[in-house]
């Protein structure tokens, strides 16, 4: 009888641990690693020949949103197509536990528009065989699962089942209910949760409730958040997710304090200028965390290290909303979005805002202060359309149309949008990376890759894709750092970041979690529309090639691209699953 379940064979070996690569051997049995070394083929009941290929550790995605999706697509993907085989979800503050029965319809349409999940997926898609956080877990445990999970208890639940949502945004909580949430979150963190998240953006909040308002978390009161944070320290377990203008340096030297415990920061990333030449922000948020180690806090930064692109169509955009004016006007049924969008009033606004340097940017924010990415609408490109009529505009920008026809810019993108009733769809060109300054935030001693937002804003962004974009763009192309550094970074860098006790990397006796690809082949493939959601609903995809086999403790479940229908995926419950 073979001595091992799996052999994988004869491949170059990057384990994570930023050792030297070397050419060896894998022996897989019960879904751990086993053996690494010099292994006879006969010792293998399955052998796979990684001649020529690279063997690595699967990706660790810290940021996710795949609390719903998982429950319908077991793999996760688009990450679990670019070899991730660990991820968080609930981050942002945002979930769906604890939650009362009567609140669920509620509690589904609050990611509606904040996360762009679709709502008649979630009703069609989710159990809710749940009310506390802890039967929450219980469920995602007993879910197939394609990938391992670890969830974040999010503050946006938990004030909504304190307090009520209203008061939730309205008022710091009082003295019982703030007892009540830190003894619920102690709860949580108890059974498995591996952390708290928050979004704390504010008033202008870009990330909005599906009724215009800002989310609970975005105006909640520190002293609350302080007081959950202090929870963590109490359990001495679990670390913090916090993003936002909010989230300024003092407050986050403030919740490392109040915990003891890892702080996960969103988000370092450079902007450019319109030459592509990163402007200096990102060096002063690498400053400051900096300082705050030197602290002694462990503070984190989540790298954005993709070339952002987006593509919407109005009827469904949102990451306008920070946007008072466009915010408004893009609130409503279909009909009411086209009317509002043919006011003259609302119009002469847009224009007006458009010529002070106001007009909108699709990462968020405005062309005078964009942020973390995106561009503004004259650079916007008419990629389909669905009337005919409008086909002559396909492929053009937004500035080449004005240009063309003697329109303002503001209204040669609306006329286009409203005569094929918000269903055209516009795209963004992807920002341009500053590879000087990207070699400098990838390097960072505190940078964490990531921030995919796998699992939400599914017809505006693909950004699962990011490891495999660092690997071919950052390493390959660009040689920013060697592919031993890179794993460490996309695997094990993150683990350590997220607790994990045993996995991240490849040493015997640690789960399998494996992805063998050829370094020369890896690539994203272009994006497309996939009608693969509950309820017939459709989302931007974007898969990979190159990868032989992506392997999750022990099991395949991509073999070529392929998906094997295994779900070997596990629940990590305190860093370990």
């Amino acid at each position: 009888m073979p001595e091992f379940d799996t052999v994988i064979k004869g491949g170059t070996v990057i384990d994570g641990l930023r050792t030297p690569r070397f050419t060896g051997d894998v022996g897989i049995k019960d879904g751990n690693v086993a053996y690494i070394g010099r292994i006879s083929s006969h010792e293998g009941a399955r052998v796979l020949d990684a001649s020529g290929l690279i063997v690595a550790p699967g990706f660790v995605d810290l940021h996710t949103h795949y609390d719903s999706q998982v429950y319908w697509d077991p793999w996760c993907t688009i990450s679990g197509w670019h070899g991730v085989t660990s991820a968080v979800i609930g981050n942002c503050g945002f979930g769906f536990a604890p939650v009362k029965p009567e609140d669920r319809d509620r509690a589904m349409l609050t990611m509606t528009r904040n996360e762009a999940v679709p709502l008649a997926s979630m009703k069609a898609g989710m159990p809710w065989d749940w009310e506390s956080y802890p039967e929450f877990l219980d469920s995602i445990d007993r879910t197939p699962k394609g990938i391992n999970l670890l969830s974040y208890v999010g503050l946006n639940p938990l004030l909504m089942y304190v307090m009520g949502l209203e008061e939730a945004k309205n008022r710091p909580a009082t003295d019982a209910e703030r007892a009540e949430m830190c003894k619920l979150l102690e709860e949580a963190i108890e059974a498995g949760g591996c952390g708290l998240s928050t979004q704390l953006a504010g008033e202008d909040s870009n990330q909005r409730d599906y009724d215009g308002t800002p989310m609970a978390t975005d105006t909640m009161s520190e002293d609350d958040l302080v007081a959950l944070a202090s929870v963590l320290g109490k359990v001495r377990k679990g670390f913090i997710q916090v993003s936002g203008a909010r989230a300024t340096s003092e407050l986050v030297n403030r919740l490392a304090e109040a915990s003891g415990r890892p702080i996960v920061y969103n988000a370092l990333a450079a902007l450019t200028d319109q030459h592509g030449v990163a402007l200096p922000g990102y060096k002063e948020t690498k400053a400051w965390i900096e300082d705050a180690n030197k602290r002694g806090n462990r503070v984190f930064a989540q790298a954005i290290t993709t070339a952002i692109a987006f593509e919407f169509q109005l009827e469904e955009w949102s990451l306008f909303d920070n946007v008072p004016s466009w915010r408004e006007a893009l609130f409503g049924t279909r009909e009411e979005k086209i009317e509002n969008l043919n006011d003259p009033e609302r119009r002469a606004l847009f224009r007006a805002e458009y010529d002070a340097g106001k007009g909108p940017v699709t990462g968020a924010g405005t062309e005078d202060k964009g942020i973390i990415s995106g561009s503004g609408i004259a650079e916007l490109r008419v990629e389909i359309v669905e009337e005919p009529s409008l086909q002559q505009y396909e492929g053009f920008t937004i500035r080449e149309i004005a240009e063309r026809e003697g329109k303002h810019i503001v209204d040669a993108f609306l006329d286009i949008g409203v005569a094929d009733k918000l269903r055209s769809t516009f795209g963004s060109p992807p920002a341009r990376m500053d590879m000087k300054a990207m070699k400098e935030i990838a390097n960072s001693p505190f940078a964490l890759p990531g921030l995919s937002d796998g699992g939400a804003h599914t017809k505006f962004i693909t950004m699962g894709a990011y490891p495999t974009e660092y690997i071919e763009v950052l390493v390959r192309e660009n040689e920013l750092m060697d592919l031993e550094e890179a794993h460490w970074r996309l695997s094990t860098y993150p683990a350590m970041a997220a607790g994990f006790k045993d996995r991240g990397w490849i040493k015997e006796g640690s789960p399998a979690d494996i992805i063998v690809y050829d370094f020369e082949k890896l690539r994203r493939t272009e994006t497309r529309r996939a009608y693969d959601f509950p309820a017939n609903e459709w989302r931007l995809v974007r898969e990979a090639e190159g990868y032989r086999w992506i392997m999750v403790n022990g099991k395949t479940t991509f073999e070529d691209g392929k998906c094997t229908g295994l779900t070997p995926g596990k629940l990590i419950r305190h860093g370990q699953g």
